[in-house]
C-alpha cells in the first residue's frame, strides 16, 4: 500500500454503510469512558507496519501506533512469525506464574536489554496486563521494603487510571502524594526554564527532603518518567535525571522509572534512561514489551525483592502469546538498532518541522526525543484566551470533547521556547531561530556540566554536583557560592522572559481533524489537550516519514490560515474543505 496515494472520497457504497453501523452501534453500546474513538471516527479492518485500512476503504498513516504499543507497527512479519509458533506448538496459552520455556525466553531477552547497573542483579514481577497494574505493584514493592508510605511524584505526570496511579498523576482529584515540578523550559513553573529552570526544580526537590519543616517526611520511593509522554512530551533534562538519582540514593529512597511509553527504543536509547547512564531502582515496563498485545512487568533490584507470596499477583501475568510477541520485538529493536535508527529518524522529524511551522503564530514549540514528538498549539498573539475549566470540555467544533483520555485537569504540557535538546542544555539552534520568548543570554542556552562550578558567570551552567548532602542541610559543595549569588544564579532583578502563549486545545483538535482528512492518525496531548503527538512505530520507512512530514505541515498550515481569517469563535474556514466530525458520538 502505497503511502503517498490521495485518499478516496467517502465511501457510501456498502462499506461506507458498514463503517456508519459499527460506529453508531459504538456509540450506543460502549461506555462513555471511551477516549480515542470520539476523536478518530475510524473501523480498522487491516494493518501492516504503519498503515491502517478502515471498513469505508480509506487508508491511514497511523502515528498512534496503540499510545505507543507498537514499536515494529501493525502485524510486524517477526510478532506474527512468534505467536504463531506458540498456537501451532500446543503450549498452553495462560499458566499464571508457572515457569514456561516462552516466559524463561523472555526474561532472559529482557535481562539482555536492562541498564547494566540493573541487569546483574535483577528480579522481575510479571503483573496484571496494563501498565497502571504494574505501577501499583512497584508502589506496593517500595512500601514494603521500606516500611514507609509517602511517595515523590511530578507536576504532569501520567502513570494509569488506578487508585494508586492515578494518586501519582498529574490530574489527580484528591492529594495523596507529594507532587514536585517537571523540569521544562516554555511553560517552566518558575519562569525561566532552560537550566535555570531545571537547577530551581532540583533545588526545590532536594529543600523539600532536608528540610524538617516541610511537611513531607522521608517517603518510600520517588516514581518519574523520564519523557513526559501524555503530560506534553516533555523530555527530562539528562543532568536533573542524574541529580534525581543522586538525591534520592543518598536519602536511600528507591527511584521508579515509568518506562511504559518511552520503553524499547521509543527515545533513541533502548530505555529512555540509558540517555542520562542512571539505574533505577525500579523499572514499570509495559506496552511495547508485549510485541502488540498485553503484557506488563517491574524490574527492580534483587534488594527489594521482599515480597509475601501472592503479594502482588493478577490472573492474566502468564500471558504466553504476549511473552512470545514481546521476546521478538525485543530481539528485532536490539539486533537491528533501531533506537539509534529512531533517535536519526526523531531528529530529522523534529528539525523539518521546525522549518516548516515552527515560524507559524499558533505554534508554541515543537520538541521531542527520538520517536516521541510534540507539537504544540498556542493562541496567537492578539488572541483573547480562552476560558479554561467547565467551558474546556469543549474544544472542537461541534462540541466534540478533547481526546487525552478526557482529562480536564490531566498531563501537563510544555516545553521550551523553538527547541530543546534534553541531552544538554544547548538547544541546538542558532541565536534567533525559532525563538518565541526572550532568549537566553547570548542567543544560547549554556550546557549542564555535572561537576564544574559555573566560570565566568555564564548564565545557566550549573553545578549538579554541589548540592547539600544527605547530612548537611543547607551546606554546598565545595568553592560553590550559596545559591542567590553563585555566578549564573537567576538574577531576581533581571527582566523576567517573555510568558509563553495560552494554550489552544481548539487548535490542537482542529489540526488532529485536518489530520485525519489528510489520513494521518494523531493523538493529542498535554495538560490542556494542546500538543498534537507522534508516536510512529520504530521501523517508518524514508517514503512515510516524508508523508507524515507533508500531511501534518499541510494540517497545521490550513488551520493557521483558517484561524487568521476567522478567529477563535470564527466560521469553519478550512482551506482543505469540511472535516470529518468526530463520529456519532
Amino acid at each position: 500500500m502505497a503511502v503517498t496515494e490521495s485518499l478516496a472520497e467517502e465511501a457510501h457504497g456498502p462499506a461506507g454503510a458498514v463503517h456508519e453501523g459499527i460506529l453508531r452501534r459504538q456509540s450506543a453500546r460502549e461506555s462513555s469512558a471511551r477516549t480515542y474513538a470520539r476523536a478518530l471516527p475510524i473501523v480498522p479492518v487491516r494493518a501492516r507496519g504503519l498503515t491502517i485500512e478502515g471498513a469505508d476503504g480509506r487508508r491511514y498513516l497511523d502515528c498512534l501506533s496503540g499510545a505507543g504499543t507498537l514499536a515494529l507497527g501493525h502485524n510486524h512479519p517477526v510478532v506474527l512469525a512468534a505467536v504463531r509458533q506458540v498456537l501451532d506448538s500446543g503450549a498452553p496459552l495462560a499458566v499464571l506464574d508457572l515457569a514456561t520455556p516462552v516466559k524463561d525466553a523472555f526474561i532472559t531477552e529482557l535481562f539482555r536489554t536492562l541498564p547494566p547497573g540493573l541487569a546483574g542483579r535483577a528480579r522481575v514481577q510479571f503483573c496484571g496486563p496494563a501498565g497502571t497494574d504494574a505501577v501499583e505493584a512497584a508502589l506496593k514493592l517500595v512500601r514494603t521494603a521500606t516500611g514507609r508510605s509517602g511517595v515523590l511524584a511530578f507536576t504532569g505526570a501520567y502513570h494509569g487510571m488506578t487508585a494508586g496511579a492515578l494518586a501519582v498523576s498529574g490530574g489527580a482529584p484528591e492529594v495523596q502524594a507529594a507532587r514536585l515540578p517537571y523540569p521544562q523550559d516554555y511553560r517552566c513553573p518558575f519562569g525561566v526554564g532552560g537550566p535555570h529552570g531545571a537547577e530551581l526544580a532540583a533545588r526545590w526537590t532536594e529543600s523539600l527532603l532536608d528540610d524538617p519543616k516541610s511537611g513531607v517526611p522521608l517517603p518510600a520511593g520517588m516514581i518519574l518518567e523520564p519523557v513526559q509522554g501524555e503530560g506534553g512530551v516533555l523530555p527530562a533534562p539528562d543532568d536533573w535525571l542524574r541529580r534525581m538519582r543522586r538525591l534520592t540514593a543518598d536519602r536511600g529512597i528507591p527511584l521508579i522509572a515509568d518506562e511504559v511509553q518511552t520503553g524499547v527504543g521509543r527515545t533513541g536509547a533502548f530505555w529512555a534512561v540509558d540517555h542520562s547512564g542512571i539505574t533505577p531502582d525500579v523499572m514499570v515496563l509495559s506496552k511495547a514489551i508485549g510485541g502488540s498485545l498485553p503484557l506488563a512487568v517491574i524490574v527492580y533490584r534483587d534488594d527489594l525483592d521482599v515480597w509475601q507470596p501472592g503479594a502482588h499477583a493478577g490472573t492474566f501475568r502468564g500471558n504466553q502469546l504476549a511473552m512470545a510477541a514481546g521476546t521478538a520485538t525485543l530481539a528485532y529493536v536490539r539486533e537491528n538498532g533501531l533506537a539509534e535508527r529512531a533517535a536519526r529518524i526523531g531528529t530529522r522529524l523534529m528539525e523539518q518541522l521546525r522549518a516548516d511551522i515552527g515560524g507559524l503564530a499558533c505554534v508554541g514549540e515543537v520538541r521531542g526525543r527520538g520517536l516521541m514528538i510534540g507539537v504544540e498549539l498556542v493562541e496567537p498573539e492578539g488572541t483573547r484566551e480562552p476560558a479554561f475549566g467547565a467551558g474546556s470540555a469543549a474544544v472542537g467544533r461541534g462540541g466534540a470533547e478533547p481526546l487525552d483520555h478526557g482529562f480536564a485537569a490531566g498531563p501537563s504540557g510544555g516545553g521550551s521556547h523553538g527547541s530543546y535538546d534534553p541531552s544538554a542544555a544547548a538547544s541546538g539552534m542558532k541565536p534567533g531561530a525559532y525563538d518565541f520568548g526572550a532568549a537566553p543570554s547570548g542567543g544560547e542556552r549554556a550546557a549542564y556540566d555535572s561537576g564544574a562550578v559555573p566560570s565566568g558567570g555564564e548564565r545557566g551552567a550549573y553545578d549538579f554536583g554541589a548540592g547539600p548532602s544527605c547530612g548537611q542541610r543547607g551546606a554546598h559543595g565545595p568553592g560553590a557560592a550559596p545559591f542567590e549569588t553563585r555566578p549564573g544564579a537567576y538574577d531576581f532583578g533581571a527582566a523576567p522572559a517573555r510568558a509563553p502563549r495560552p494554550a489552544a486545545p481548539r487548535l490542537a483538535a482542529a489540526v488532529q481533524r485536518e489530520c485525519l482528512r489528510r489520513g494521518l492518525i494523531v493523538e493529542l496531548g498535554g495538560r490542556h489537550s494542546s500538543v498534537v503527538r507522534l508516536l510512529p512505530p520504530l521501523t517508518i520507512s524514508d517514503e512515510q516519514t516524508a508523508a507524515v512530514l507533508d500531511r501534518l505541515t499541510d494540517a497545521v498550515a490550513a488551520v493557521a490560515r483558517a484561524d487568521e481569517r476567522h478567529g477563535p469563535h470564527g466560521a469553519r474556514g478550512h482551506d482543505s474543505g469540511p472535516c470529518p466530525g468526530p463520529g456519532t458520538d
